[in-house]
């Protein structure tokens, strides 16, 4: 059994730790008030146990995941609350955030073995234990933490080194942004051409053009619905990304022109 701690038991993680606890870890959850201890009395139902400080979450801890919403968040986490400086020896320092590759790199100045693990894929890809994370890390972190990551985590990519994770999210998800973006560009000229956009949408599924993208935007009936659906955790991460490219340079090039096209797609009808 390994103890680990958690800090973030939301829409992500809390099928994350209903993973670890049924894999045989123990598991302490953050509920950092009465009420959201309280929301997490199913977890504790299920075997792990809810705390209320970072102290006690990291306290004999192997392990220390993070799956909060921001990176803002993730700062005021590792940083601002002296988080790592609570972690046994040894102990790796998990993110699963998207967040700026620069946020990780000072908190593993503070003297933590870190691993940024971003995710791809929703909550059942966490409950069915087949979400995608890539990982950023050294080799001898993320060897020991990989047996924790695989209770949810098929595949876990090691990357390369910290930081390289949250990079290759970012280029994930200005890819798919992208091509949600085509697709709108793809259904406009299929109605100029006299196509219904869901017969159209559901063709392009079987043939070369079929993508994750084009499968989400089908169940969803349109792009504009798959657009609207996505634009919550999409639009923060994609304005991570321009951060991002800002400061550690790097052109988006046709990204950026397809991107722009997503932001038209969810638009309600007449903000044109």
């Amino acid at each position: 059994m390994t103890r680990i701690g958690f800090v973030g038991a939301g829409r992500m993680g809390r099928p994350m730790v209903r993973r670890l606890v049924a894999a045989g870890h123990e598991v302490r959850v953050q509920g950092r008030s009465a009420d959201s201890r309280a929301g997490l009395a199913g977890l504790a139902r299920e075997g792990a146990q809810v705390v209320a400080g970072l102290a006690e979450v990291a306290a004999g801890a192997a392990a220390v995941l993070v799956c909060v919403s921001t990176d803002d968040q993730v700062r005021q986490v590792c940083l601002d609350s002296g988080l790592p400086a609570a972690m046994p020896g040894g102990a790796v320092l998990v993110v699963h955030t998207t967040g700026s590759p620069d946020t990780v790199q000072a908190v593993a100045a503070r003297g933590t073995d870190v691993v940024d693990a971003p995710v791809s894929g929703g909550p059942p890809d966490v409950a069915a234990g087949r979400v995608t994370l890539f990982v950023g890390g050294a080799d001898d972190a993320v060897a020991r933490i990989r047996p924790v990551l695989r209770g949810y985590g098929d595949p876990v990519l090691h990357v390369g080194p910290l930081g390289a994770g949250q990079r290759v999210k970012l280029v994930n998800n200005a890819v798919f942004a992208a091509q949600i973006g085509l697709l709108s560009h793809a259904a406009r000229l299929g109605r100029q051409w006299g196509l219904d956009e869901t017969v159209l949408l559901d063709a392009l599924t079987h043939g070369s053009a079929a993508s994750r993208a084009l499968e989400g935007v089908v169940r969803r009936g349109s792009v504009a619905e798959f657009a609207r659906a996505t634009e919550e955790f999409l639009g923060k991460d994609l304005h991570v990304v321009q951060q991002v490219a800002g400061e550690l340079g790097g052109d988006l090039g046709a990204l950026s022109a397809a991107i722009d096209a997503l932001s038209a797609a969810g638009a309600p009808a007449g903000t044109g």
